[in-house]
């Protein structure tokens, strides 16, 4: 009689094991087997990282095997099995792999079919086609579309983590607990005494290093010894945690009437203001997304302030970007002044202060939350919902989805929800953050994300004009080497541009982005439908793009940056100043967030910044979705790309004392996970 070898691969993870009965079948084209019993409870298979073994024998020849299914049977209490994969020998000697990389629970049985990836057009058999429709029909109704806020894009369906499919949950969810995390940060950085001290101000600038000094690194220490400096401000829109603001000023705005006269000292090239502007050397940041914004009147005891400055910057002889006006307001007037590097000193800085802590604002709410984290859930439930588990694109974009809906949820529950940790530090906490994504949404363009793009919409593409643009010159090797991999893989499955249009559920996960990811906004760009594979690669580059290099970038720099609690303030406790000549330190220090919010800020900005335990990075995938040689021969040589890159950073960076590494691949995780 037919004997078919079968191997068993159990997960690593906490609990991956399982003591209940497991039972397997083969379903092939001349007939099926019966369930083999391969494991009784206490028999020790299946143990947390085990790979066992069985010879199943049949009464006849199956045929070519189509379909594999695994029983799990409850012996005595809930036992979750994290079950990685399963491989078959044959009676003719040849293998099959059925990648599965899912957990199995309750009394649950799981069909798996083997590892090689197919579209719709190549099942040919009745039996594969009701296997793929009907798996995509139990993940509809497990992955549900929910608004959470008016406006927003849609997210999951599910009040709290615990409500998520399992496959999609934290392997551990104290570790993604973000109170829990906050109040450990606070407890390392020895600053659990000071947390609870709100509307206590500090004494001076050099108080802050109380909190700050014991675990300076290099760029943390940088900062606080250069905050004030008015190239260390302009350095940071084009290299800090929030690089995607600054544009090429093409024009001065009605709305800020800066004049020769007032930047005259500022400029060094013996051009007028309007001459430097058509040389392309003055640049500008408008915060007007946070005009109107309510600031967080959630503590009655400490009224908390925001700004909706414009910022005006020119580029030196030195080729260094640097400030030369600020207006505080969007509406100009004689209570709205321009401060200008050559007004009084704490004018000067107060002025600056102001500006980075709406950068600061922008940057958590805009640029990290809504442009990375809510993005990447829209692609993630997209992908779960449209693309079955054998189809190239799931098998392509699974690593890159991983934790995201799990992170995203947990934040709905514990951080940005009404009274959540984001209200006890933030200026926008309380509900502003919320009027942000709303506002924002409408600037959410397909052409945005893609990052060569957006880049030269701001006119920020040039490196010989603008040299020292590292966000740039590593996104733009990074975007290249993902789109280069995507083509890859592309072209091993869509030999021509009709395959692509034929993908239904290619098209399907298309539409769903755009109708209720993007709400059906036609001025979003985002494509309804995709109809060749230049498209569809640059498409899949965007995906991949955002949910790992875009929001590493501006995620893993916030305690570098934000750690100096002046460079960043998360709240201001007075209003922006509406005269000259009035400011002093000890207005700066009683306008900027008092100990207990410094506190929770330097806490959160530690805990966000630091990696998952056992993270993968880009170009790692350990879990073998692909099984085809073409396939595993482009992932080899987008990794050897992204190594050149690597090396090509480390190079750059060596000796700097200012060194940009976030866009490095070896410090870009693959997906959104903190």
């Amino acid at each position: 009689m037919p004997s078919y070898t079968v191997t068993v691969a159990t997960g690593t993870q906490w609990f991956a094991g399982t003591d209940d009965y497991v039972y397997l079948s083969l379903e092939g084209t001349a007939g099926c087997s019966e369930r083999h019993l391969l494991d009784k409870p206490f028999y020790n298979d299946f143990e947390r990282g085990a790979v066992d073994s069985y010879d199943v024998t049949v009464e006849e020849d199956l045929g070519e095997i189509q379909l594999l299914k695994i029983e799990k049977r409850k012996y005595w209490y809930q036992d979750d099995w994290y079950l990685k994969y399963v491989t078959v020998k044959t009676p003719m000697g040849d293998y099959l792999e059925f990648p599965c990389y899912r957990w199995i629970t309750d009394e649950k049985e799981i069909v798996l079919r083997d590892g090689r990836a197919k579209l719709p057009r190549d099942d040919k058999t009745q039996i594969l086609k009701q296997h793929r429709r009907k798996e995509l029909e139990t993940r509809q109704k497990m992955y549900r579309w929910k608004e959470w806020h008016p406006g927003f894009p849609l997210s999951i369906d599910a009040h709290s983590h615990s409500d998520l499919p399992r496959d999609i949950q934290f392997d551990n969810e104290k570790g993604i607990d973000f109170i829990l995390n906050y109040s450990k940060a606070m407890e390392n950085l020895y600053i659990n005494r000071f947390m609870h001290m709100f509307q206590s101000s500090w004494s001076d600038f050099a108080d802050f290093e109380r909190i700050f000094v014991r675990i300076s690194n290099t760029i943390s220490e940088y900062v606080m010894q250069h905050w004030k400096e008015d190239f260390m401000f302009g350095y940071q829109f084009l290299n800090g945690c929030n690089p995607v603001l600054i544009r090429r000023c093409t024009e001065i705005p009605k709305k800020f009437p800066v004049t020769m006269d007032m930047v005259e000292c500022s400029l060094e090239r013996n051009l007028t203001l309007e001459e430097e502007v058509k040389q392309g050397n003055i640049f500008i940041v408008d915060y007007e997304l946070l005009d109107g914004v309510d600031a967080n009147k959630t503590d009655p005891c400490t009224i908390q302030y925001l700004a909706a400055p414009v910022c005006l910057l020119y580029k030196n002889l030195e080729n260094k970007i640097v400030p030369i006006a600020i207006q505080l307001g969007q509406k100009p007037g004689p209570d709205n002044p321009i401060f200008l590097p050559s007004d009084a000193t704490y004018d000067w800085l107060l002025a600056k202060i102001w500006v980075r802590s709406s950068d600061f604002h922008i940057h958590q709410t805009v640029t990290h939350l809504l442009r990375t984290h809510l993005v990447s859930e829209v692609f993630s439930i997209a992908m779960f919902r449209q693309l079955p588990a054998v189809h190239p694109l799931f098998k392509l974009l699974v690593p890159h989805m991983r934790f995201t809906i799990a992170i995203n949820t947990k934040a709905r529950e514990q951080l940005i929800c009404e009274c959540g940790l984001f209200d006890k530090a933030n200026a926008t906490g309380g509900g502003g953050h919320v009027q942000m994504v709303q506002k924002a949404v409408k600037d959410l363009t397909y052409s945005s994300l893609c990052f060569p793009e957006e880049i030269k919409a701001k006119g920020m593409d040039s490196k010989e004009d603008i040299p020292y643009y590292f966000y740039r010159d590593d996104g733009i090797k990074v975007w290249e080497a993902i789109k280069n991999f995507a083509e890859d893989v592309i072209h091993i499955y869509y030999e021509s541009d009709e395959v692509v249009c034929e993908d239904v559920e290619l098209q399907a996960f298309v539409k769903d982005i755009y109708v209720y990811g993007m709400r059906g906004v036609k001025a979003s760009g985002f494509p309804k439908v995709i109809r060749t594979r230049e498209k569809l690669a640059e498409y899949l580059t965007v995906i991949i793009f955002t949910t790992s290099a875009q929001h590493a970038a501006v995620n893993f720099g916030q305690y570098d940056w934000c750690s100096w609690i002046p460079n960043a303030p998360p709240t201001m406790r007075r209003p922006p100043p509406t005269e000259k000549g009035t400011v002093t330190i000890e207005q700066i220090v009683e306008t900027l967030p008092d100990r207990g919010r410094s506190c929770w800020h330097l806490g959160a900005v530690w805990a966000l910044s630091q990696f998952q335990d056992n993270e993968l990075f880009l170009g790692m995938y350990p879990d073998e979705h692909f099984v085809e040689k073409p396939v595993k021969e482009a992932m080899a040589k987008f990794r050897k790309n992204l190594d050149e890159i690597v090396n090509t950073i480390t190079e750059r960076n060596k000796n700097k004392k200012l060194p940009y590494y976030y866009l490095s691949p070896d410090r870009i995780p693959n997906s959104v996970a903190v």
